[in-house]
């Protein structure tokens, strides 16, 4: 008999969903059999499956210590432990439920292909290594990064180390109460704040994605809206802070090049021959888009204590460089905190 006590990031689970995280090889029909006939119990009565767990129910469950080790065998998750883990200047906040964390460009939120190395990956590791997550608890709770950011755009990322961490803040980046701000140098010269509306439609076959005024009929097209508001220019380029309302797949990238001012180093829809200038004088390899500010919205529960709290992260070396060497040097003024 194995007897399983429901942990704190496991409650609020179905029954039938947790079993199948413990007994991951056994087949759903195993289950349900094993239910109907009392050989799994829950708080010592018969289930039928779609009960929601809590913390401390106990789970008994009847068979030989051979079928369940059959039916429990799981992927090595040893790997993670190879994969090196985020740096202590990459954490910009931490507490008991969530982690806020600065990707550099280049690095992928979360991992495409198996053999890929993401930020999720490394948060993985950074628990594990630091000790806050054992590695047992990956058969029923993996804690996970929140949100996405492309693969060449750096800036601030959340990541849920507890299930009522990911919850709450999945909850709000559904609903957009949480505001997220960026930082962008794009061509030519904007002046006046302004608020973009349009249509976005993406291409998977060669992952990009195209801008209209309208819909045109199109059931894949989907609404975004962009605000920026421009904080520095020279005339040729301009310093923009973004309001990101909507959060589609490349929306800021392809609604400011759709506009005439695409993301200055942005290789899929910036302009070639000034990249070139960039590429050539400052070895820039990424676009110069940088998730810059996060404004928290009201909380309650687990997460009430980051009601309204903000957080920063600060602007990567290079383009810090580009901006100062154009003559901007506007950094951490009050303007660039400033949100809508």
């Amino acid at each position: 008999m194995k007897e399983i006590i429901v942990q704190e990031n496991e409650a609020g689970q179905r029954l039938d969903k947790l079993l199948a995280r413990y007994l991951s090889q056994a087949p759903k029909s195993f289950l349900y059999k094993m239910m109907r006939k009392k050989n799994i119990t829950l708080n010592g009565k018969k289930p039928s499956g779609n009960e929601i767990t809590e913390k401390d129910d106990c789970i008994r469950i009847f068979v030989s210590d051979e079928t369940y080790e059959k039916f429990s065998m799981k992927e090595n998750t040893s790997p993670l432990r190879k994969t090196e883990p985020l740096l202590p200047e990459q954490i910009i906040y931490e507490d008991g439920d969530i982690l806020i964390l600065n990707k550099p460009a280049g690095m992928l939120s979360q991992k495409s292909r198996p053999e890929d190395v993401s930020a999720n990956e490394r948060f993985l590791s950074y628990l594990l290594q630091t000790g806050r997550l054992k590695e047992q608890e990956l058969q029923t709770f993996r804690p996970s990064i929140c949100n996405r950011l492309d693969r060449n755009t750096s800036g601030l990322l959340i990541a849920g180390k507890t299930l009522a961490g990911l919850q709450e803040m999945a909850e709000a980046l559904r609903s957009r109460s949480l505001h997220k701000y960026y930082l962008c140098l794009v061509a030519g010269r904007l002046t006046e704040q302004q608020r973009l509306e349009g249509f976005l439609v993406k291409d998977r076959q060669i992952n990009k994605v195209k801008v209209s005024a309208s819909d045109r009929g199109d059931k894949e097209a989907k609404p975004i809206v962009t605000q920026y508001t421009p904080l520095w220019t020279d005339g040729r380029v301009t310093l923009l802070k973004i309001w990101l309302i909507t959060g589609r797949t490349h929306q800021i990238r392809a609604h400011l090049a759709s506009a005439g001012h695409p993301v200055i180093g942005d290789e899929k829809y910036g302009d070639r021959q000034q990249n070139g200038f960039y590429q050539k004088k400052y070895h820039l390899k990424w676009q110069l888009l940088h998730a810059y500010q996060m404004k928290m919205p009201p909380l309650t529960g687990t997460l009430a204590h980051l009601s309204g709290r903000e957080f920063i992260a600060p602007l990567p070396e290079n383009f810090r460089k580009i901006l100062a060497d154009a003559g901007c040097d506007m950094m951490d003024t009050d303007a660039w905190r400033q949100t809508d």
